[in-house]
């Protein structure tokens, strides 16, 4: 990739100057209005506290029908907000597919999408950039998984006989075992990604894979060279268009690595495994922790015989 085509592409995501052209405009639009929603998705799940103390308080008391109340009442509207955060991944999965497919489609190649697509580039690189965040926060909050594991427990033991059963409509027996699958992931968002991604490939057969492998391929050359050249590291206007650059190699990694059949760890891989790597770890260990996670536990081919001993150890 040439360092002139990384330079304008990273350069016109990073800094906004992508608006959508004509032929860019309807998957523009229909991707925008979903990212619309996704600081308050964030915002929401960074104020989440949980119901810790009143989970423990009414198992320790199992006959005093007061604190089974207090529990039951502050889980609900938890399992609600968790029901509207499962709800938007289902949305995020529909974004990223018509994105894909824009991305992707015959007669250009990934490079002339990228060039020619930059808007659509950048909501690609948005909807990867909200995926990581949001996982690294769910990483981070136990209570999440606590919160719906007591709902679920208490919800089939039917304990709660005149207790506020509303919920259930809310978030019934099926609801629940979808969100139970989504939120036991240690990466949830990826993870809906990565089926995402793999879903695109198998259900469009007559396009090249190559189409899909090397967009993603692309993209995370692009932002290794922007992260590993000072020149423009010196240019980004804060720590968070780093961050933002990071979050997005790593995503497309382990999209690629989803989707391509020998992974994205093999020494033929199109993907600079071991630069990617480099590059992470030259940077504050504290921003790049849940990173290196989700390529250790997000990743599909990390352990498998073809990927080197050398790359397997730099992530061990």
């Amino acid at each position: 990739i040439s360092p002139l085509f990384s330079t304008r592409v990273c350069c016109d995501i990073n800094h906004g100057h992508a608006q959508p052209t004509d032929a860019e405009r309807e998957v523009w639009n229909q991707v925008n209005a979903i990212l619309q929603e996704s600081e308050s998705i964030l915002s929401g799940l960074q104020a989440y506290k949980g119901a810790g103390q009143e989970i423990r308080q009414a198992i320790q008391n199992p006959s005093d029908q007061m604190l089974q109340e207090q529990a039951w009442n502050s889980v609900c509207p938890l399992v609600v907000r968790l029901k509207e955060f499962y709800g938007f991944s289902l949305k995020l999965e529909k974004a990223l597919q018509s994105l894909l497919e824009s991305l992707t489609c015959p007669p250009f190649t990934p490079t002339q999408h990228l060039e020619k697509e930059q808007a659509l580039a950048k909501q690609f690189a948005e909807i990867l950039h909200f995926t990581l965040r949001f996982d690294e926060l769910k990483m981070r909050n136990p209570a999440i998984q606590n919160d719906f594991s007591y709902y679920r427990r208490t919800i089939s033991r039917n304990r709660i006989n005149n207790m506020n059963m509303d919920i259930e409509n809310e978030v019934n027996n099926e609801m629940a075992n979808r969100m139970s699958l989504f939120y036991a992931e240690a990466t949830p968002m990826l993870k809906t990604l990565s089926d995402a991604t793999t879903n695109f490939v198998s259900e469009n057969k007559t396009l090249p894979l190559e189409n899909t492998t090397d967009c993603l391929s692309t993209m995370a050359s692009v932002c290794k060279v922007m992260l590993e050249t000072p020149e423009y590291t010196s240019r980004f206007s804060s720590e968070d268009t780093l961050l933002f650059c990071m979050r997005v190699m790593v995503g497309v990694i382990i999209l690629y690595d989803h989707v391509h059949p020998d992974g994205a760890f093999i020494k033929t891989s199109k993907i600079d495994m071991k630069g990617c790597i480099k590059v992470l770890k030259d940077q504050p260990a504290d921003n790049v922790e849940g990173l290196l996670n989700a390529l250790r536990f997000t990743t599909k081919h990390l352990n498998y015989e073809s990927t080197p001993k050398n790359i397997r150890a730099m992530l061990q």
